[in-house]
């Protein structure tokens, strides 16, 4: 599969070229144009309803995913996501899948598996509307971040702490922890949160940007007129 990277790094669009044959899987909303020898298809996201449920209301991703496969002929199909970033590529392996800040996904390859992470990682992050998912299989794997995207490679010896609203994905092969910022008054005054070690050999991916506190900075920029409004 050829695809292209467009408008790197504030207004990525993935452009995808596919031969006859050939499909990709993308989020719900995502595909932006597409040629006319592209046929869509649009399923649940896992084979069983349970599944589909379980990703859709834990992983806070859609319910159905679209497949694209060109027809007849070749053909050119575009993706973007909502938040103002860059659009990178993991390729997932056998030995090697990523887990991924679910609404980091915009779109992969058929061979690519999305699955809620065991509750090891979700049950640390419940209650602040950020829940991660494990890609496995084998193929190519888009994410999408707000903001640039910041990659580390840590050695088996090295750990990084990372404020769960900037983690996009790590590799499987780390280990990690979800653990509160400092102690419960750093936690409560320090702005942070929840924040998760995660120990190598592998790889991290970040955005520089937090959309909590852009939100969190728009509304106090629209509060005192919405408010104002209000009365």
């Amino acid at each position: 599969m050829d695809y292209e990277i467009k408008y790197k790094p504030s207004y990525s669009m993935l452009v995808v070229k596919l031969e006859p044959n050939e499909s990709v899987t993308a989020e719900a909303g995502a595909m932006t144009y597409m040629q006319p020898s592209i046929e869509v298809k649009t399923r649940k996201r896992e084979k069983s309803l349970l599944g589909t449920i379980g990703l859709t209301l834990l992983g806070r991703q859609s319910f159905f995913v679209n497949d694209y496969e060109a027809k007849g002929k070749s053909g050119e199909v575009a993706f973007v996501a909502a938040p103002v970033g860059d659009i990178e590529i993991l390729e997932v392996k056998p030995n090697q899948g990523y887990i991924i800040q679910s609404a980091s996904y915009i779109a992969s390859t058929q061979s690519v598996d999305l699955d809620m992470k065991w509750q090891g990682f979700t049950k640390g992050l419940f209650g602040q509307g950020l829940f991660m998912l494990k890609a496995k299989g084998e193929g190519n794997l888009f994410i999408n971040t707000f903001g640039a995207i910041d990659k580390h490679t840590l050695a088996a010896d090295q750990t990084l702490i990372v404020d769960n609203f900037h983690l996009v994905a790590f590799s499987d092969t780390c280990d990690y922890k979800v653990r509160k910022f400092g102690g419960l008054k750093s936690t409560i005054l320090g702005g942070e949160g929840l924040v998760t070690e995660i120990k190598g050999p592998g790889d991290v991916y970040i955005q520089t940007k937090n959309l909590r506190e852009f939100v969190e900075w728009l509304w106090t920029l629209l509060g005192p007129r919405v408010n104002s409004r209000a009365r």
